[in-house]
């Protein structure tokens, strides 16, 4: 291999950046599968989020396009950042559903259609910042200046690392109207803006004396992670990889193996459970269908033909794509690009990828092997540098659910689409002055959306997150699970990997970890869920515009371990956990009760009866919201 290096790219060619109210701040992890570490918690001090913060590298290649090293401060490049993003999400159409449905999409008008001269006020475009050497940070690296009418945005800043890499933080979550008025729909609230972004991130690079233009990437800024080190069972990395595979841009896999391609799949369908009680009642701990359990993975991991039978039932309860017919008991269950528009079709459910699919089919017919189980966290910094460059391409992709579309909370429909894609993994990107398109006339329908020149034609300052809702805080409080209250579980679900469903709450893991309680009483507490939403109201526009406000006081669920001191062959060593949540924490009466009934005894009885009196009083007083899962009018939806 030559070690000339002959051209520069930027990596990842497609970051993901997600807002937070807090000064503090972590990295976005660059290995796909694994969670970003944030030091102390993903909340500051004060209960604000952190912002997930995108570090790009520049890495030089030959002239086979192979990757040759990273060019940094260490040795001797400089290198120059060029950022430029926006926010066009209220100056764009209306989301009615995805424009790519074959014959199901519905052609949209303009968000702000009374806007009718004038409309550039509806864009948040600060222009570019440009941002070069070690460490360095300032007010004028900052996205400040673009405007919502009269209103400033700031839509987040630029900085440097000690090698001179580029640090990407995005806005700080906040949405309001412009008049004041209440957010009322899903999606399309007139009036209003939001902190979301997206754009352009290039650099020039002077390296051994030749001076170098990098290959651009783009940077989108979405809603924060309520589910750290959770993943979706299909996610944007399963959708683009499978786009790749169809059309022959990157090569399927000959063969495959358990842990690498068919494990993933179990594994994320099972660890739904700590975000949605439905998946914890079919795939849980304890569950007969825990694919994760020792028991199972010996049978599942195994080619034999001896498993055959139980590898075939697994692999037919997944969805199939591209179905003829609507299944909803089929798996993953989670509603699909439809649903809401239409009823009793295939897509109203969400199914596996294609290639998802065609894996799980290989693995029943026994066509795999085992494969090597992955071990621990990957030390991205120790990997050799075409290992970094894979990881690099994949770990943003892999962080963003890859469905529904309806719209979506973080990239959407459009990189299902190969228009919008140069090469693998990296967009097709407009020249450095050209801004994108808004108008498309009166109707933006399917022809014009995915045709040549339309708006997937080419990606700049605010053209991927103008696709989703607005704001983003109305869609997360509107799509969550079980709209049928007459339903068995509370599935299907949404997006509960990153806007959970219903969750182990703290004060459930205290009991179910203390040891001197009796095991059956500490399964009930592991069985406990609660409304991850349960403090924003009930009533629908009361609790998304809770929701436009206090977004940052919800729990973010993380791993939590099982204190040695409790272990048990019932209970799971490591356990999803609602962290951080508050302040808008009232005293519980019933977690008192429940204290008092774990801990019966003669000396208990005084004490038990200091806290009943001290509810009574409570309950005289104090208002208490109905305690009942909403049942959603689709136009709500």
């Amino acid at each position: 291999m030559s070690d000339k290096i002959v051209k520069v790219a930027i990596y990842p060619p497609l970051g993901v950046a997600r807002v937070g109210n807090s000064s503090e701040y972590y990295i976005a992890s660059d290995v796909p599968g694994q969670a970003a570490v944030a030091e102390g918690g993903y909340k500051d001090k004060k209960g604000r989020v952190k912002k997930q913060v995108v570090r790009f590298r520049v890495y030089g290649l030959n002239d086979q396009n192979e990757v040759v090293a990273e060019l940094n401060a260490q040795n001797g490049a400089t290198i120059n950042w060029r950022a430029h993003i926006a926010n066009r999400k209220a100056g764009w159409y209306q989301f009615n559903n995805a424009l790519d449905l074959p014959g199901l999409a519905l052609p949209s008008s303009f968000r702000n259609g009374n806007v009718t001269s004038g409309r550039d006020q509806l864009i948040i475009d600060p222009g570019a910042r440009s941002i070069s050497g070690i460490n360095v940070q300032g007010d004028q690296y900052r996205f400040t200046g673009g405007k919502f009418y009269n209103l400033e945005v700031p839509l987040g800043e630029l900085r440097t690392d000690e090698q001179g890499r580029l640090l990407f933080f995005g806005g700080d979550g906040h949405s309001a109207s412009v008049t004041g008025a209440q957010a009322i729909t899903f999606a399309n609230n007139d009036g209003w803006h939001d902190d979301v972004s997206d754009g352009t991130v290039r650099a020039s690079v002077t390296y051994n004396g030749q001076t170098f233009e990098a290959e651009p990437a783009m940077v989108a800024v979405t809603p924060p992670n309520f589910g750290q080190g959770l993943f979706g069972v299909v996610t944007m990395l399963d959708v683009v990889e499978d786009l790749y595979f169809r059309n022959n841009w990157l090569q399927k896999p000959k063969a495959i193996t358990f842990w690498q391609q068919i494990y993933p799949i179990l594994e994320r369908t099972v660890q739904t459970q700590w975000v949605n009680g439905g998946f914890y009642i079919l795939f849980g701990q304890n569950s007969p269908s825990d694919f994760t359990s020792p028991e199972n993975i010996a049978k599942l991991q195994d080619p034999s033909p001896a498993n055959r039978e139980l590898r075939k039932k697994v692999a037919e309860w997944y969805r199939q794509p591209d179905g003829e017919a609507y299944e909803p008991a089929k798996i993953p269950p989670f509603y699909g690009d439809a649903f809401g528009d239409y009823d009793d079709l295939p897509n109203v459910c969400l199914p596996l990828t294609h290639t998802q699919y065609e894996w799980m089919q290989q693995w029943a017919a026994g066509d795999f092997t085992t494969g090597v189980k992955p071990s621990g966290p990957v030390d991205f910094d120790q990997l050799p540098v075409k290992e970094q460059i894979y990881n690099m391409n994949r770990a943003p992709l892999d962080e963003c659910l890859g469905g529904p579309f309806h719209p979506g909370i973080e990239l959407t429909w459009p990189l299902r689409n190969l228009i919008i894609w140069q090469e693998p993994f990296r967009l097709k990107i407009l020249p450095e002055n050209v801004m994108p398109k808004d108008d498309y006339g009166p109707l933006l329908a399917p022809q014009i959306a995915l045709g040549n020149g339309g708006p997937l034609d080419g990606s700049g300052p605010g053209s991927l997150t103008r696709w989703l809702g607005v704001p983003w805080q109305t869609d997360e409080a509107s799509c969550l699970s079980g709209y049928d209250p007459s339903t068995y579980l509370t599935l299907p679900s949404f997006w509960a990997a990153r806007v959970p469903n219903y969750i182990l709450s703290a004060d459930s893991f205290k009991r179910l970890s203390d040891a001197s309680i009796p095991m059956p009483q500490r399964l009930k507490h592991m069985d406990y869920r609660q409304d991850w939403m349960r403090d924003l109201g009930n009533q629908y526009k009361t609790r998304i515009n809770n929701m436009v406000q206090k977004w940052h006081e919800l729990g973010i669920i993380c791993e939590h371990p099982l204190p040695p001191q409790s272990a048990n062959e019932w209970l799971p060593n490591e356990l999803w956990v609602e962290s951080d949540r508050g302040p808008f924490i009232e005293k519980d009466p019933t977690f008192e009760q429940v204290k008092i009934a774990e801990n019966a005894s003669e000396p208990m009885v005084k004490a038990a009866k200091m806290v009943l009196k001290s509810v009574a009083g409570i309950e005289e007083t104090a208002e208490r919201p109905v305690r009942e899962r909403p049942l959603f009018r689709r136009n709500e939806r």
